[in-house]
């Protein structure tokens, strides 16, 4: 279970994300949606402590999060892994010396300073690979990849993390429908198959609605909707979106009469 209790972040005085409450069973699909600017990168970066809280707790099956430093700290960012819009390769390696990253965590110091890999982190990683579909990428230079094959590489490399939590931040912002299809697809597998949560930024509502058993919906900062996906009323769209909660919601009942 995670527990975030009384959670905030501010900045000279405003504040990027107050008071959250909220609980997340295992295994969960979570999707945290809103507009740009409504807290959602704030929360998972929290989450994943790249931004420390200004106040409140975070808890993770009874470890306090919110304390933790050192190597406390990275062995907790080994367990809550984080994939980015903007994939954050390094686009001048090739794709399995990327995804081998994600296994520094279970190295020895010395081995993960010189990036001397073993042979099962190497069979892991292009195990790995080979689920998402483009092993035959291993070789390649990651900046030769289009955005949905590096999006998927950055989801192997969290992957070979071994993580309990995937968090992942406007993973298909940059992505076409197909990629952003893959992408979501294969979330979702690891999700039902492994048991592992997901925790997952989206604009889009139809995409929250099709992938995510839960959603949390901010704005200004503020979780305003905790509550399966059928739940969301056109009042609560509108209070996340605005003048644009008529397109929002249309949209959802175009897909209802279509289905």
């Amino acid at each position: 279970m995670l527990r975030i209790t009384g959670l905030s972040r501010s900045y000279t005085g405003r504040f990027a994300a107050e008071n959250i409450n909220i609980e997340i069973p295992r295994g969960s699909f979570v999707g945290v949606i809103g507009r740009s600017g409504a807290g959602k990168s704030t929360l998972l970066r929290m989450i994943n402590r790249l931004v420390d809280p200004t106040a409140g707790t975070i808890e993770f099956d009874g470890l306090n999060v919110t304390t933790l430093t050192g190597a406390g700290l990275r062995g907790w960012r080994m367990r809550c892994a984080m994939i980015f819009q903007q994939f954050n390769l390094v686009g001048r390696v090739d794709v399995l010396t990327n995804v081998l990253m994600g296994r520094l965590g279970h190295m020895p110091a010395w081995r993960a300073m010189l990036k001397i890999w073993s042979r099962e982190d190497r069979l892991i990683a292009l195990a790995a690979l080979d689920q998402m579909g483009i092993a035959n990428l291993a070789a390649q230079r990651a900046d030769q990849l289009s955005g949905g094959q590096q999006q998927r590489v950055a989801i192997c490399r969290a992957l070979v993390q071994e993580p309990d939590i995937i968090l992942a931040d406007e993973p298909i912002a940059s992505l076409d429908p197909r990629n952003t299809k893959l992408v979501m697809d294969q979330l979702l597998r690891i999700n039902r198959e492994l048991g592992i949560t997901v925790i997952c930024n989206l604009h889009s509502l139809d995409l929250a609605r099709t992938y995510c058993d839960r959603l949390i919906g901010m704005a200004q900062g503020r979780v305003v909707f905790n509550d399966v996906p059928a739940g969301l009323t056109e009042d609560i769209a509108r209070e996340l979106y605005g003048l644009e909660a008529g397109e929002v919601m249309a949209a959802q009942h175009a897909e209802t009469v279509t289905a």
